[in-house]
């Protein structure tokens, strides 16, 4: 299919404009609906009602519907926001990667190449150049996947590279919490392996994501500035090997739980064993971008002030794909990323239509980044504002309700002022950021202060006479219990229910209030069973008097000329 261009949505030759509002409550879906389901285990007086009488559909948020490989690849806020902006299914970077890898493609670039030379070079005092490779180590594929790196190990081991040095992060939050030592023992026995062949192959840093170089939107840099510590430096807590470090880590605060892990460094007696040196090579083996991009800038930047980095490598840096196309970070890469062109933001914009987005740190990106393909910035400073809340820098679980209020009140302050925006587009970041934390009772008054926010803002709108539209990106709170295949919660040894932090698999809920005068009420195509998030941009238009392009995936709206009643919703 050829890229579509942008050019102006065409009216539906309604003439009732008024502002649209769209609502993502990140993390919220449909889960089991038992006492591990934060979501309806909340009291959401707001949400039932919403629910019960509004027009109100699911949608699908994971796997192929959100561009992913498999079904059972759980959707995330960054493709469950590209897919909501694109208005269609794009192939994302988990499937770009295997299909690079499959293919061999990756190892044909330039760019690998390059990052090969000095390792498999042999230096004027005989030890070769070192290839490190940094990145978060589990199967969750959100991320990362271990079996991408396996297979860059194996490639860079068969081209004759002699120095390997592997920089594990903790996942915990895609996967079982915790599982790290099961991904280490995985990656040991496969750099065995490169050992017995010759290849100095060996694990030298690591820490949880949480708390080690996975900070993402400026949120906190003292996060990145201990993995380069750990990863560049070697001047993390060191210990022998990865099995020592664990063992001392888990007693410590915050060792319990992968995602904050603290750093550890690998030593044995002539030091760190994997510091990073003048004309080494460093992979960063995350294909989505938002929480490798600051690491990135602290390799490739010039001039760089968020940390003291020292005496800056000189190295070969790529990532495995680009992960800020409009900024260029990194310069170099392995896969190209997704190109998503013609998103419902650059056709309100080509139209002259008027769009303010807003969000606290956490999920400011999606609504702008990733809602508008993968692009940072403005597309038209003239017809868009963008509106950033700084998140709190302390765990989510201790003070669940977030920035959601603050984040409603730049939307009523909108939706009051004299010219409100056309479409104001706005992400809730309570049930899938506390979700993530595992803490149940936490989530579940997560999701309380997000149903008031959605009664706040329903009030609001039907107060000017517009239309409200809530959905959400992907499952999260609707489940925070671990379970066997049989849907039966697991327990820990000590009886207590294994928490989970992962996303789930959960369709989201998708509801329609149109407060203008003389709205229809709105039929939606609720038995469409492949509906998902990629349906959102060409309803919403539809909302708005316009007519969607024919790129995007077809809107859920069914044009019913004997339901034209006012909305009971």
């Amino acid at each position: 299919m050829a890229t579509p261009t942008v050019s102006p949505l065409r009216w539906h030759g309604r003439a009732d404009r008024a502002p649209l509002v769209l609502a993502v409550m990140d993390g919220v879906g449909f889960g089991p609906g038992d006492d591990g389901d934060a979501v309806h285990r909340a009291r959401t007086p707001h949400l039932t009602r919403l629910w019960a009488a509004a027009p109100t559909c699911t949608l699908r948020a994971h796997g192929s519907a959100v561009g992913l490989p498999s079904e059972d690849d759980m959707g995330n806020s960054e493709v469950g926001h590209n897919a909501l902006g694109a208005g269609r299914v794009v192939r994302q970077g988990a499937g770009l990667v295997q299909d690079a890898i499959a293919d061999g493609s990756i190892f044909a670039s330039a760019t690998w190449a390059d990052l090969l030379k000095a390792p498999i070079a042999t230096r004027d005092d005989t030890q070769p150049a070192t290839l490190h490779l940094c990145g978060l180590l589990s199967d969750g594929n959100v991320h990362a996947h271990i079996d991408h790196v396996l297979a860059l190990l194996d490639a860079a081991a068969a081209a004759g590279a002699r120095r390997l040095r592997v920089h594990a992060l903790a996942d915990g939050r895609d996967v079982e919490d915790p599982s790290f030592e099961q991904f280490l023992e995985r990656l040991d026995a496969h750099l065995e392996r490169l050992r017995a062949a010759g290849c100095d192959a060996r694990i030298a840093s690591g820490g949880g994501r949480m708390t080690v170089t996975m900070d993402r939107y400026g949120a906190d840099w003292s996060i990145v500035e201990r993995g380069w510590r750990a990863h560049v430096l070697g001047a993390a807590t060191p210990f022998p090997d990865w099995r020592a470090a664990l063992a001392a880590l888990r007693q410590l605060e915050g060792g319990q739980s992968d995602q904050t892990l603290p750093a550890f460094t690998i030593v044995d007696a002539a030091g760190p064993v994997g510091a990073v040196c003048d004309g080494d090579s460093f992979v960063f083996w995350n294909f989505r971008g938002d929480r490798a991009i600051e690491f990135t800038r602290a390799m490739e930047e010039y001039e760089f002030t968020p940390f003291d980095r020292g005496a800056r490598p000189n190295v070969h840096y790529a990532g495995m794909m680009q992960y800020d196309g409009d900024l260029k970070l990194p310069t170099r890469y392995l896969v190209a990323p997704p190109s998503i062109e013609a998103t419902m933001g650059a056709f309100l914009v080509a139209t002259g239509l008027r769009t303010l987005a807003v969000s606290e740190t956490q999920k400011f990106g999606h609504v702008t980044y990733f809602w508008n393909g993968n692009r940072s910035g403005t597309l038209d400073d003239r017809l868009e504002r963008y509106v950033e809340v700084p998140s709190d820098r302390i765990a989510f679980d201790r003070a669940p309700a977030m920035k959601a209020a603050q984040i409603t009140d730049i939307a009523l302050e909108a939706l009051a002022s004299a010219e409100p925006p056309d479409l104001i587009r706005l992400n809730w970041a309570n049930g899938d950021m506390v979700g993530h934390t595992g803490n149940l009772e936490a989530t579940v008054t997560a999701v309380e202060a997000v149903d008031a926010e959605v009664g706040r803002l329903r009030a609001a709108v039907e107060a000017v006479g517009g239309v409200l539209v809530v959905t959400a990106d992907h499952g999260n709170a609707d489940d925070m219990w671990l379970r066997d295949k049989r849907g039966q919660p697991l327990r820990l040894p000590d009886g207590r229910l294994q928490p989970r932090t992962a996303h789930t698999l959960a369709k989201v809920p998708f509801s329609i209030v149109d407060a203008r005068a003389g709205a229809r009420r709105w039929l939606l195509a609720a038995d469409r069973a492949e509906a998902g998030l990629g349906n959102v941009a060409a309803t919403a238009l539809e909302l708005m008097g316009l007519e969607p392009p024919p790129h995007m995936d077809r809107s859920l709206l069914i044009w019913d000329a004997a339901q034209d009643a006012p909305n009971e919703g």
